[in-house]
């Protein structure tokens, strides 16, 4: 399994920015598919992006569509989720996770490490 390491949330008024990161260690990174996910207090984990073993490939919840960019970068075994024109409905723990599998139309189905989560707030 690979380690995953959440960084980059915080407090943000709406409409504005953030870029959380995701570091990981252990197995090749590129390997793995990568994801963002989240849950607000309250709710059930939510599919956030995924983004494919490459990077050519991403996919997105409806919700975040056109607001969020999922990146990776390889060589630095990090993932990225640019946030923008942040929503209070937003605000939510936010997960990365490597999965094995990765499709351009479904969330992964293959998950398989987790990280410990990093706290997004929207202030309206």
């Amino acid at each position: 399994q690979v380690q995953l390491v959440e960084s980059g949330g915080g407090l943000v008024q709406a409409g504005g920015s953030l870029r959380l990161s995701c570091a990981a260690s252990g197995r090749t990174f590129s390997s793995y598919a990568m994801n963002w996910f989240r849950q607000a207090p309250g709710k059930e984990r939510e599919f956030v992006a995924a983004i494919s073993w490459s990077g050519s490939s991403t996919y997105y919840a409806d919700s975040v569509k056109g607001r969020f960019t999922i990146s990776r970068d390889n060589a630095k075994n990090t993932v990225y989720l640019q946030m923008n024109l942040l929503k209070p409905e937003d605000t939510a723990v936010y997960y990365c996770a490597s999965s094995l599998d990765y499709s351009d139309s479904r969330p992964p189905r293959a998950l398989d490490a987790w990280g410990q989560g990093t706290l997004v707030t929207v202030s309206s």
